[in-house]
């Protein structure tokens, strides 16, 4: 069972407590109506696929509802950090293992 953090809350609870919201630092385009199909398909679908660290966005679904982004090791299945959303992406260098 993977335990995630809630930096809201600041509990650390079950996977079921919460609803993955895709890939986190996504910027919608500025001018929405300037882009074309294939720039538009490249937004609502292409992401990232690491193999390591990838950045995530969370949402505490049977909490306080809020969302946050999170780092999550894709080979290990671990959350390295979760951190509120709006905030710079963490160091990853100061990053150790287990912090849920």
């Amino acid at each position: 069972m993977l335990l995630i953090h809630c930096p809201h809350c600041e509990e650390t609870l079950p996977e079921a407590e919460f609803a993955y919201a895709g890939q986190a630092h996504i910027v919608r385009p500025a001018d929405p109506m300037s882009q074309t199909d294939e720039q538009w398909e490249e937004f609502l679908f292409i992401r990232e696929n690491a193999k390591g660290a990838h950045y995530e966005r969370w949402r505490h679904l049977h909490g306080c509802g809020r969302f946050f982004n999170a780092v999550r090791d894709t080979v290990s299945d671990r959350f390295l950090t979760t951190y509120p959303s709006g905030t710079p992406r963490p160091d990853l260098s100061t990053l150790t293992e287990g912090k849920a």
